[in-house]
């Protein structure tokens, strides 16, 4: 898949992937929903859910170590600094042969632009917190967010 193709999928599925209303109980179901897919499949991650600050849910599956708190805390600054999912950031820069770096005003050791944290958006709101997966390479730890998204807004 091309950069611009990754993109324009990435986009749509931020445009797609809103909520109405997001609550402390919207953030605990998404996240035992997300965690408990991880846990299915085997896999090695660590779930955070935001909002407005706050961390609303934490779960460090087997595996996993306090580095993917750090990564974390990272992406989700990406999030929180652009009003992108951390994958579109890191994409939209790779597609101009750029990084995120201090010409773009940060410090790479604060923030990550690799996939993984994605807006939790509501509709006619915006941004109002971040859902991040550690762990997995990164367009895997986005796609699992996604998929996991999709199942708890259908």
């Amino acid at each position: 898949m091309s950069d611009t193709d990754l993109i324009a999928r990435i986009e749509e599925q931020e445009e797609r992937l809103q909520f109405t209303r997001f609550d402390n109980d919207d953030a605990w179901r998404l996240g035992v929903l997300l965690a408990d897919t991880a846990r299915e499949r085997g896999l090695s991650v660590t779930v955070d859910i935001r909002r407005a600050g706050q961390q609303l849910f934490h779960a460090a599956l087997p595996g996993t170590a306090p580095d993917n708190d750090r990564w974390i805390d990272r992406k989700v600054r990406v999030v929180e600094r652009f009003q992108a999912s951390s994958y579109l950031v890191g994409r939209r820069l790779a597609a101009k042969d750029r990084a995120l770096d201090a010409a773009q005003g940060v410090d790479p050791a604060d923030y990550a632009a690799h996939g993984g944290a994605f807006p939790i958006r509501i509709r006619d709101v915006g941004v109002v917190g971040v859902i991040t997966v550690s762990g997995l390479p990164q367009a895997n730890d986005h796609a699992l967010v996604v998929e996991v998204l999709e199942s708890f807004l259908s």
